[in-house]
């Protein structure tokens, strides 16, 4: 779970967006991307391995006829995404990939993967800390009785005015947040009342499986997504604790391998297109794309999992849905020279590279139109692990710091929210800003229901605080320059047009 973001790319970006959307070639035109599905069959021989095929052209013909050439490159098709071009593929075929990339109609192709399929990452930083019965007691006993009980130690809610917002316009079960993650424990005290098991399924694999329960955490360990499910939409109902909208409704695209619990991109372009497909407004990302921390468009592999997953999530905006993502924890500068990547691929053995952020790219944060979010603590710095980058992130929201202690009962700078098995924990991370961000979009989709993707971007821009650079930034406290941020007060690396505002949002 190490790629789970506890962790984008922005429209002012223009050299970044515009490399990368050229970079990408033809995308095809979009209407419906229900996938056609055909029973996996794997190699008795060799290693086994999954790929995403892009065709030139969305058209029968053209999908047709690469999937003639696939099986007779010893391919098995696993999904077809039509209406974007993509097919999911596996083969044991170690010639596979470089034998479809040569076919007639083929964009681009490769393994979303290093080693073999197995039998049958997030962003969050640190381990997760329950709250026990004694820390809870304390809390309740500092809690208001216009809370909830748990409510004194989100420090987060009061920061972002989310408490006073509540009380305006906790949002519209008319607007759904869809959790793309380690899946959601729907049967939650906290989040039983703002599911929507209609809008959730387990696309692991690239299929999507709507089946009871598919869309729940595997172990109680896989508990990143129902603590990002409690940030967004945690029910104001005298339990536990309360998200920044609590009136909205949230389901779950659980996206990680059974096995390894990695996020690879046939399982996110399956997400995307059935929350596109299943009327979902806005998608939550807090992790980014396996095997590659970033991926780098001279790699053919790396340049088909951009490319896979790109087409999908505008083929989702074109239908109307939003998506944020988290920046990352790594404290990288996103719009630096080089970065230093020694963490990929993380399904094998890893490799020490340095590459340039503008050409090899951070998936889905670095896409073009998704929206990108610091965090920040407390005291409305930017969290120590925070990845930053002028032109990159749009906005920042509370993803706690252990550093920025809060006035709170626990004293923990983390953020507080749910847990699988009706617990609650702190987390920090990325993983938690964005969360919060999807909160305020889902309020700002309330009020303005007619807004699109594009004017949702604007509003959560325009209703964001402007935080100014720090003059030295030492995030950890120890005397040294972690990081230099760069811009002036309305737009600046750390965060983007500023930390968003509940309250200004439904005001």
């Amino acid at each position: 779970m190490a790629h789970l973001r506890s962790r984008r790319r922005l429209a002012l970006a223009v050299p970044v967006v515009l490399s990368l959307t050229a970079s990408l070639g033809f995308l095809p035109g979009v209407a419906s991307a229900a996938p056609v599905d055909t029973p996996a069959v794997a190699a008795e021989e060799g290693p086994n391995l999954a790929y995403v095929v892009n065709t030139k052209k969305a058209d029968h013909g053209t999908i047709e006829s690469v999937k003639k050439a696939i099986a007779k490159a010893d391919g098995t098709v696993v999904a077809t995404y039509k209406k974007i071009g993509v097919i999911v593929v596996h083969s044991a075929n170690p010639e596979f990939g470089k034998q479809i990339r040569a076919v007639r109609g083929v964009q681009s192709a490769g393994a979303t993967r290093t080693t073999p399929l197995t039998p049958a990452g997030t962003t969050d930083e640190g381990a997760a800390q329950y709250l026990s019965a004694a820390e809870a007691a304390e809390v309740e006993a500092r809690s208001t009785a216009a809370e909830e009980p748990l409510e004194a130690d989100q420090w987060d809610l009061r920061a972002m005015g989310a408490d006073k917002a509540a009380k305006i316009n906790p949002g519209s079960k008319k607007v759904t947040v869809a959790v793309i993650d380690t899946g959601v424990d729907d049967t939650h005290p906290d989040l039983a009342p703002n599911f929507s098991a209609s809008q959730s399924a387990n696309c692991a694999g690239g299929v999507a499986d709507t089946s009871e329960g598919a869309w729940r955490p595997y172990t109680p360990e896989d508990y990143h997504g129902t603590h990002v499910a409690g940030e967004i939409a945690a029910a104001r109902n005298d339990i536990g604790v309360a998200g920044v909208a609590p009136g909205v409704k949230v389901s779950s695209i659980n996206v990680t391998d059974r096995e390894n619990g990695l996020f690879y991109p046939e399982s996110v372009v399956c997400a995307f297109v059935f929350a596109a497909d299943h009327g979902v407004e806005i998608t939550n990302n807090s992790y980014y794309v396996d095997p590659w921390l970033y991926n780098c468009m001279d790699d053919p592999d790396q340049r088909a999992i951009v490319d896979a997953v790109n087409r999908a999530q505008q083929y989702a905006t074109k239908k109307g849905t939003l998506h944020l993502a988290s920046a990352g924890n790594s404290n990288h500068d996103l719009d630096s020279d080089a970065i230093v990547d020694d963490s990929s691929p993380d399904d094998s053995t890893p490799v020490t590279r340095t590459i340039d952020p503008h050409e090899c790219f951070d998936v889905p944060t670095q896409l073009p139109g998704i929206v990108t979010v610091s965090a920040t603590g407390v005291k409305n710095t930017k969290s120590y692990y925070s990845t930053y980058g002028k032109g990159v992130i749009d906005i920042a929201a509370p993803g706690g710091d252990k550093y920025q202690i809060p006035d709170t009962p626990s004293k923990n700078g983390r953020i507080l929210s749910t847990m699988p098995s009706n617990a609650y924990g702190y987390l920090q991370g990325t993983s938690m800003a964005a969360p919060h961000a999807s909160g305020v979009a889902a309020l700002l989709k309330s009020k303005y229901p007619w807004a699109t993707p594009g004017q949702l971007q604007a509003l959560l821009k325009a209703q964001a605080d402007s935080q100014s650079c720090p003059t030295d930034y030492d995030g950890d406290g120890d005397g040294v320059v972690d990081a230099t941020c760069e811009g002036g007060k309305r737009v600046n690396g750390f965060y983007g047009f500023g930390i968003v505002n509940a309250l200004r949002a439904v005001k």
